[in-house]
């Protein structure tokens, strides 16, 4: 026997001893388990790195798509467009149809006819087309039943002149129902900025977090090493007993810090989890080991924070509803007019005269025009002026929040520039902190020191790390606050939106 089959040979009697679970059948295949298609599946789909950092912008992708109340705005988006869809069925093609007999009676006349008519979108008239055949007799009043051997076609329109030429009612609610859609669109942004804003909190409380139980740990970590060479000291006579227990109490208490700063981590955490979920939408508590290993840095300012002023949804839904308030104003002011109608109409018989009746044939034109005035307009009057009231106090309103916007973006810009101040300062009181704790811990080995001053000149440092990471938190805060307030999409991880 060739040598490859024999390995073969060898290759499937060990398979065969190692037991069922070491000869599978291929995932996917004919005669696999549901169990193993399912595995397949799930190799396939590409999942997360849980031991990779979480960093922001991937929370921010998360958030933008899976937050509850960015799915909640998107749902009244979608039912602002249906409800503008529903407005378009005003200008939907209709078709009727009638049939008219006399069964019984002195005239014997039968009809039938059809008619398609659509609305104009530019006007408050109508275009219309019809084919009517009848046989028999119809009394004189209705004569114009009377059609030729094979029927009657009929081509006409329907033109408003004055009254509902510019605008009508259809055509109104079409436009007050994609105002709607901008209005939801906006309203979708706004609460986006919101949710992307409070998710960048949550997420550099929770890295801040892990740097303050990363400095507490330092801090503890240098009372353990201390100890144990105070413990040899003593052992060999260098260092009185009671310095253990000294070191001992100072242990406890970097071990509450420590314990404090863990809990701060685990809630920071779990307010995170509000802002990042799997794909099904439920909350995930990231762990300490997702922690990005330094800190991040604040979200870039733009040069000009006042240019951006006109990109505020809430300044855009103003704007909105003064368009729509226009609108109907003009509406108002159509229902004043007098309503002047012009109808044309052709007609033609097909074929020769009907079997019974006037001898209708050829072709057949008509014109027509109406005349509807108005005489009071009360009812028009008022609403004219409500809605002119409601366009002044839009304009009112807008104003205002434009104020307020300016001073918003100048206050969180005086806060971002003091913030940047405030964190050069702390991170130079850390340097030196760290310095001299470095400094006494060398003059405490040396002798030239105490006990005591170690323990303050590192509790010291450790606080100064503190105040550092707060000063850091703050800058951060107050960047994010001013990207919200000036609408920075591309900052906030919702460019495109």
């Amino acid at each position: 026997m060739p040598r490859r089959n024999k390995l073969l040979l060898l290759l499937l009697a060990a398979m065969a001893l190692a037991g069922p679970g070491a000869a599978q059948l291929p995932r996917g295949k004919p005669g696999a388990s549901p169990a193993l298609e399912a595995d397949a599946r799930d190799a396939a789909r590409p999942l997360p790195d849980a031991a990779a950092p979480l960093v922001l912008p991937e929370l921010l992708a998360n958030s933008r798509f899976y937050a509850p109340q960015v799915l909640e705005a998107l749902a009244r988006v979608r039912g602002a467009e249906g409800r503008l869809l529903s407005t378009e069925g005003a200008f939907d093609t209709l078709f009727s149809a009638n049939l008219d007999a006399r069964p019984t009676g002195f005239f014997d006349g039968a009809e039938v006819g059809a008619r398609l008519f659509q609305p104009l979108a530019s006007n408050g008239g109508n275009v219309y087309a019809g084919y009517d055949i009848a046989r028999g007799s119809f009394p004189s009043s209705q004569s114009s039943n009377n059609t030729a051997r094979y029927g009657r076609l009929t081509v006409g329109t329907l033109f408003s002149l004055l009254r509902d030429r510019q605008i009508d009612d259809r055509r109104f609610n079409r436009q007050l129902a994609t105002g709607d859609v901008e209005l939801a669109d906006n309203d979708r942004l706004l609460v986006a900025i919101g949710v992307q804003a409070r998710a960048i909190t949550a997420w550099n409380n929770w890295v801040i977090a892990g740097q303050r139980v990363a400095v507490f740990k330092g801090l503890l970590q240098l009372a353990l090493d201390r100890q144990a060479g105070f413990k040899r000291q003593v052992a060999e006579g260098l260092r009185p007993a009671i310095l253990l227990t000294e070191n001992e109490q100072n242990i406890l208490r970097r071990q509450t810090l420590v314990v404090q700063a863990e809990q701060a981590l685990q809630q920071a955490a779990v307010n995170l989890s509000l802002f990042w979920r799997d794909g099904d939408g439920n909350p995930l508590v990231p762990g300490a080991e997702r922690l990005p290993r330094a800190l991040p840095a604040p979200l870039p300012v733009a040069e000009d924070v006042m240019a951006a002023l006109e990109n505020r949804p809430d300044l855009k839904l103003v704007d909105v509803r003064i368009t729509q308030a226009r609108q109907r104003l003009a509406l108002d002011r159509n229902n004043f007019l007098p309503r002047l109608d012009l109808k044309a109409e052709v007609n033609q018989y097909v074929g020769d005269a009907g079997l019974a009746g006037r001898a209708y044939t050829g072709t057949e034109s008509k014109l027509g025009l109406t005349l509807t005035v108005p005489i009071q307009q009360r009812a028009a009057r008022g609403r004219l002026n409500q809605t002119q009231a409601d366009i002044e106090g839009f304009a009112q309103r807008r104003r205002f929040i434009e104020d307020q916007i300016r001073v918003e973006i100048g206050s969180l810009g005086i806060a971002a520039r003091q913030a940047r101040r405030l964190l050069g300062i702390a991170i130079d009181e850390q340097d030196r902190a760290l310095a001299m704790a470095g400094a006494e811990r060398r003059r405490f080995q040396e002798g030239a020191s105490d006990f005591f001053l170690v323990n303050l000149r590192e509790e010291a440092a450790a606080d100064a790390q503190v105040r550092r990471l707060d000063a850091a938190f703050r800058q951060i805060v107050a960047h994010a606050d001013l990207a919200a307030a000036t609408a920075d999409l591309k900052a906030l991880g919702l460019a495109g939106a």
